[in-house]
């Protein structure tokens, strides 16, 4: 059958043939270059109504179609879909060629098409569009992002050092709508702040991100496997996205970034390429400028632009931004101190759980925190210090041991003393004040708490007191010699704290001499040394002479 009217002309030379030449169907068939099926169906056609030769004069090509041909005229009263926006609508969340053809055979009616013809003239139309654009991509799924291959001088205005500045590209998937922007390097850090400021751009979160293999995102490009760097896949773990990489060596895994790196390079690269840029944030400004226009830029074979496009397809779609953006955070393994159960950072030491000691943990270091993971569970968060050859030691990460003894202070411990009572406020004091550094002095002090755990605090008060009557030092081992002793239950033993003048009249015997013995002797005139002074002392037994 014809496809178009201009047919109509063969169909006219077959009827004469036919009726007025008597022409055989192959002879026919042969003149007009049809096969001889075609022209016994046009031939069928004419005697089935009843039209003979020559054909009237009033009959144009229009009413001999209508004639042999009813169907075709009744298939051109249908209604043509509309591929594009079938095209833009299957981009959608769920959005099937089933709900969409539907909801066109509500529209028209009768004159809408079957279901396999509406897939028919959607397959015809994607293969008009361009090959990258085949894919068909979920709305706010995917951004695939790279680097551009041209770069961008920047002079520097006090020395005149000229610095290339690398341009990052992303694109999402559905609507293509684009991002760039120019940093000093692919490093790490600046792939993490480009990604965060893109985000800020487009308002919302794609659901993956999609780069190439660069080392600053993924540590081995793997076709099966690929291993993000532990930053970057940090940073989607704030944003709740994940990171699926373009296969290795297979651009059309990211098609739309690489075309639009072209775009990128030839409408906002080329147009800047006779200007002078000084400063980074010059560059960008200017490159900001130009995007607004590119994405604003009408579809040659869509409705819209990228920026509709965007608003109307993939920000629906698209997770909301976290309160707070992502900070950049480094991270290395290290092992926790056996003996301290501290790690170091910068020279600077970090406590663990104890229970953890000599254990391998991750360190992210951001630049206020230092948080430790073990077997993936944060277990330290610490605020950072930049003081070298300190300690940050939280308490719940002591051993009860460490913590008890973390837990007093001299202030503490004389408090707690004066609260029993004078002479064991002394007691503590005195040890105290004995050594260079409080803390040597801390283990005897915790042994008079046991001590007044062990026989009560009136029992260690009376102690103190017999210990310093006595004078002397005043030792831990001391005092609880004299509790054992039971000596603290005889206070007419002592009944002052001070210490006894120091006199030895109450303890004076026929061996010790006195003082008085010693000043007559200085006074005597012979100068013996065995010359003894007549006079006696009547406060003190006579001495004998030392032997």
């Amino acid at each position: 059958m014809p496809a178009k009217r201009s047919a109509m002309r063969q169909i006219r030379e077959v009827l004469r043939l036919k009726m007025e030449e008597k022409a055989s169907h192959q002879l026919i068939a042969r003149v007009t270059r049809l096969s001889k099926g075609a022209v016994s169906n046009y031939v069928k056609k004419a005697a089935e109504a009843g039209l003979g030769w020559p054909v009237p004069e009033e009959m144009d090509d229009a009413a001999l179609e209508r004639l042999l041909f009813p169907q075709l005229v009744k298939l051109a009263e249908y209604q043509q879909p509309d591929c594009a926006h079938m095209h833009q609508e299957l981009k959608r969340k769920a959005v099937t060629l089933q709900l969409l053809w539907e909801e066109y055979r509500e529209t028209y009616g009768e004159r809408a098409y079957g279901y396999s013809q509406y897939c028919a003239h959607y397959k015809q139309f994607r293969k008009t569009l361009a090959r990258s654009m085949r894919q068909v991509h979920r709305a706010g799924e995917k951004t695939f992002i790279d680097y551009s291959g041209m770069t961008v001088p920047v002079v520097d205005a006090q020395t005149g050092e000229i610095r290339e500045a690398q341009i990052f590209v992303a694109s999402m998937g559905a609507s293509k709508y684009s991002y760039a922007e120019a940093t000093w390097t692919q490093t790490l850090p600046d792939w993490i702040e480009s990604h965060k400021r893109m985000f800020r751009f487009l308002g919302a979160v794609p659901i993956v991100l999609t780069p190439d293999n660069l080392k600053a995102a993924i540590k081995e490009a793997c076709r099966y496997e690929p291993e993000g760097t532990t930053t970057y896949c940090d940073m989607a773990s704030h944003y709740a996205c994940v990171i699926i990489p373009a296969r290795p060596a297979h651009p059309k895994d990211k098609a739309i970034v690489e075309s639009h790196v072209q775009v990128v390079q030839r409408w906002i690269l080329a147009r800047l390429r006779n200007r002078t840029f000084f400063s980074l944030p010059e560059l960008n400004a200017a490159i900001a400028e130009l995007l607004v226009r590119l994405n604003n830029r009408p579809f040659k074979k869509l409705p819209g632009t990228r920026a509709s496009a965007f608003r109307d397809i993939d920000l629906p779609a698209m997770k909301p931004l976290p309160v707070q953006p992502y900070e950049y955070a480094d991270f290395k393994k290290a092992r926790v101190h056996s003996l301290d159960y501290h790690v170091e950072v910068d020279g600077h030491y970090y406590s663990c759980p104890y229970q953890i000691k000599g254990q391998l943990v991750l360190v992210r270091m951001t630049a206020y925190v230092i948080e430790c993971f073990f077997k993936g569970r944060r277990v330290a968060a610490h605020a950072r210090s930049h003081v070298g050859g300190k300690q940050t030691t939280l308490p719940e990460h002591m051993p009860e041991a460490h913590k008890r003894h973390a837990q007093w202070s001299p202030g503490r411990l004389e408090a707690w003393a004066a609260r029993i009572g004078v002479g064991t406020h002394q007691v503590i004091k005195r040890n105290l004040e004995s050594r260079p550094h409080p803390e040597q002095s801390y283990r005897v002090c915790l042994g008079l708490m046991n001590l007044a755990k062990t026989f009560g605090e009136q029992r260690l008060e009376a102690a103190c007191r017999r210990a310093l009557s006595s004078g002397g030092d005043i030792t831990h081992k001391r005092i609880k010699g004299i509790l054992r002793s039971n000596l603290d239950q005889h206070p007419d033993l002592f009944s002052d704290l001070a210490p006894p003048a120091p006199t030895t009249s109450s303890r004076l015997h026929e061996n010790v001499r006195g003082a008085a013995y010693f000043r007559a002797a200085s006074q005597a005139e012979s100068p013996s040394p065995t010359t003894q002074d007549s006079a006696t002392p009547t406060d003190t037994p006579s001495p004998k002479t030392m032997h």
